[in-house]
């Protein structure tokens, strides 16, 4: 295959892996304490020592090194659940799962047959103490803006918060639930709304203008690429009308 063709092809991966990258966006528009991703490329020109080239300066050999967490945050949304926790600006929540502590900033938590206070998908939700259980004559809930768990009982913990030096290297782990090696560092003073959840931090006007110009430029490669076999081709049944 010519070299012109393969830094077509190049280009063109990285763009079916990039619409990939935006397709999960969308879908997840809706899903409490998203943060969407991003694709990062590397371009890679050679020029010929004439200075000369066939393809147009857009088309260079492309590499896709990794995808990127957005982490902005996303709006918080009044819910008036008092199972509701949302984190005004940095931190994630820490649960327990089979696997080991993961963190999240989705906050739509619930109370399970014992009490406990657990995400949708049955993870613990820790404190500083561990998990967090209510009595049963519990019913009144209030949580403080530092994450201090109240209810009839007394003071039940104070959700554990925390950071990373590094956000960027917490990956996905099922769901909105992210892991990593780093070790985390307690927030110092966690911000904490009851009663809310943080939307996911995904535009959906941004996100579908972004998949319309990447169906464009891959459409718009197809179709270079269909040209080049058809030159290809035709210099060859040159090449054969002359050795005939």
């Amino acid at each position: 295959m010519e070299t012109t063709s393969m830094i077509a092809l190049s280009r063109q991966s990285g763009l079916r892996r990039q619409m990939e990258v935006i397709a999960n966006n969308i879908a997840n528009v809706n899903t409490t304490g998203f943060k969407g991703e991003k694709m990062m490329f590397v371009d890679h020109v050679i020029r010929s020592k004439s200075g000369e080239r066939t393809l147009p300066e857009k088309f260079h050999f492309t590499r896709d090194v990794a995808t990127v967490r957005d982490i902005t945050d996303g709006e918080i949304q009044s819910t008036g659940n008092a199972l509701d926790v949302a984190i005004n600006g940095a931190g994630y929540f820490v649960v327990q799962t089979p696997e080991g502590e993961r963190y999240t900033r989705n906050g739509r938590f619930q109370l399970d047959q014992s009490g406990r206070l657990v995400t949708q998908q049955g993870h613990a939700v820790l404190s500083d103490g561990g998990a967090i259980t209510f009595g049963q004559r519990d019913q009144t809930i209030d949580i403080a803006a530092d994450g201090t768990i109240s209810a009839e009982s007394g003071r039940l913990g104070k959700l554990r918060v925390v950071t990373f030096d590094n956000e960027m290297r917490l990956r996905q782990s099922g769901d909105t639930l992210l892991r990593t090696d780093d070790a985390p560092r307690n927030a110092e003073k966690p911000r904490v709304v009851q009663g809310a959840i943080e939307g996911s931090n995904i535009k959906p006007v941004i996100e579908i203008t972004h998949m319309i110009e990447v169906q464009r430029s891959y459409e718009s490669l197809a179709r270079f690429i269909d040209r080049e076999d058809e030159r290809v081709k035709s210099m060859m049944r040159a090449f054969a009308d002359i050795a005939a």
